[in-house]
């Protein structure tokens, strides 16, 4: 019987599984849309019973489709990043005894838990605690150095110093707190599983170098019991946590033997799911978000205060991924063409084809929504660069029309492009391919912008379910040697990726030649967006 591995996503909207064989193929994808499959009639129902009830639905749909448990050897996947839940004294007591006559809800709701809402990504309610604890530990870059990332509201650490503050008698309630992703195996393996190290570098509590919680962090943020109820130290993707419980063979009739490996936060898994480390990826969706595995070195890469360093969840504590988050995205984008091109994606796209790169010396940066990269900016503004020491800022109305297209497209990406030479190690090889997604990776004009102007080679995946694939690797990695000995056997073909832009290398040159220029320009907007001295 071929073996198989199985790769759950849990994300916002919906819970999915997706099946592979040996090859990386997909056997069968399943899936359980909240709004339409659980609905609340009216009621507010609880993100915690929600899932519950969708792991149930998941395995029905899955039997219904002929899958066969027996023959899943091992499961992993993706939850969403920042989510957080807390366990009640009573949870491993409840795990542990699951009958399989009845459904996890019914068992552990609401009893396993001290919190019956999952505080998640969404939440904006902390900006006090990532005030305090910034301060606590000596500024945003000192978090930044130990963490990987300043602090952000919906990082788990400010979650938990929240609760902890407007709710004490919860936060005392609460044996163990896990993520999003590792609640999930917790629920396959009948008791609490550790976190993960990847997901664990979005919590500001785990020190992104070695791994391990920082007692700093967890004084700040949970006092002196946050250690025993985040658990042990944070564990290595792709390894074993242990096999299925009884309450899932008897039920469903999965394989005793099934191994359950550690899961990983949905952007992590997205990674597994299409690079290695060299690679990169670049989400063009409402927001931009560049994506970047970085291969093992002798010293730690530079981290910022306006960016993430995540642990790698297969390599680590050799390698990480840098991730760049940027709010104005498609809206942007999409501003630009209205405006511009008539609300016509072909206009657009002509006239971005009929500008040379760099647009003649203009050089325009639009945030119609308050940046994280720079941080706080907003509006528009607009540069002659022919001399990149002194940019000269103009109005927009001295700027042609027909250059707009193109150069909100530039500005978006050297803004990535200026980044990646400092968050590489030193004398490391050049970058090879650039995987895209979102909605306007199916543009073909911007496709090929990307692949001259960070001159690589440009692909897209065949699948949509990105984080449920990274999660079916891990799961397959756990029981194949290392993740680069696996992914070293599959081809672009096998992973679901097709080359759709080469770089054109004459004008790759020029675009190196405008990454001075771009920072000049950068440097002029956030310098006179701190003072207001500035045009927007």
């Amino acid at each position: 019987m071929e073996p198989l591995f199985l790769g759950l996503d849990l994300s916002t909207q919906q819970l999915k599984a997706v099946l592979i064989r040996e090859d990386c193929s997909i056997v069968h994808e399943s899936s359980v849309r909240f709004d339409q499959d659980l609905p609340t009639e009216g009621e507010v129902t609880s993100p915690v019973a929600m899932w519950l009830d969708a792991f149930e639905l998941l395995a029905e749909r899955m039997n219904q489709a002929g899958v066969n448990f027996n023959s899943i050897a091992a499961i992993s996947g993706a939850g969403q990043q920042h989510g957080s839940v807390f366990w009640s004294h009573q949870g491993e007591e409840a795990l542990a005894s699951l009958d399989p006559t009845q459904t996890l809800t019914s068992q552990l709701f609401p009893k396993a838990f001290s919190l019956p809402h999952a505080p998640i990504w969404q939440d904006s309610s902390t900006t006090a605690e990532c005030r305090e604890i910034e301060e606590a530990i000596g500024g945003p870059q000192i978090l930044a150095d130990i963490s990987g990332s300043r602090a952000y509201e919906r990082f788990t650490g400010t979650q938990i110093a929240r609760i902890r503050k407007v709710n004490p008698e919860a936060y005392e309630a609460t044996s163990r707190i896990s993520l999003v992703s590792s609640f999930m195996p917790s629920v396959f393996l009948g008791h609490i599983a550790p976190i993960e190290i990847s997901d664990a570098s979005g919590m500001n509590l785990m020190d992104v170098i070695t791994c391990q919680w920082d007692d700093r962090l967890l004084d700040i943020c949970g006092g002196s019991e946050l250690r025993s109820k985040l658990g042990p130290e944070p564990v290595s993707g792709g390894t074993s946590l242990g096999k299925i419980s009884p309450y899932w063979t008897n039920r469903w009739g999965f394989n005793p033997n099934c191994i359950i490996a550690p899961f990983t936060g949905d952007n992590p898994a997205t990674v597994v799911a299409f690079s290695v480390p060299g690679d990169a990826l670049l989400s063009l969706g409402t927001s931009t978000t560049f994506l970047l595995s970085i291969p093992p070195a002798d010293t730690p890469p530079k981290r910022f205060t306006t960016s993430h360093l995540l642990s790698h969840p297969t390599t680590a504590p050799d390698a990480q991924i840098a991730m760049l988050c940027y709010k104005n995205g498609a809206l942007a984008r999409e501003q630009v063409r209205d405006r511009y091109a008539d609300h016509d994606w072909s206009k657009y796209n002509t006239l971005v084809e009929g500008e040379s790169a760099g647009c003649d010396g203009y050089m325009g940066f639009y945030f119609p929504l308050p940046e994280i990269i720079p941080p706080g900016l907003n509006g528009e503004f607009y540069f002659r660069t022919s001399d990149c020491d002194s940019p000269v800022q103009i109005d927009e109305t001295n700027v042609p029309r027909s250059c707009q297209p193109r150069m909100i497209l530039e500005s978006q990406f050297l803004s990535i492009r200026s980044r990646i030479a400092a968050i590489l190690p030193p004398n490391s090889p050049p970058l090879q391919r650039l995987v895209v997604t979102g909605g306007s990776s199916a543009n073909q004009t911007i496709r090929q912008l990307a692949a001259d102007l960070f001159n690589m080679r440009v692909y897209v995946s065949a699948t949509k379910e990105a984080a449920g694939m990274g999660g079916a690797f891990l799961a397959k990695y756990s029981c194949k040697g290392t993740f680069e000995e696996m992914t070293a056997m599959m081809d672009d073909e096998a992973l679901g990726l097709k080359c759709v832009a080469e770089p054109r290398l004459d004008i790759a040159k020029q675009y190196d030649s405008l990454i001075a220029p771009y920072t000049a320009c950068e440097e002029h907007v956030a310098k006179g967006w701190a003072t207001k001295d500035i045009l927007t």
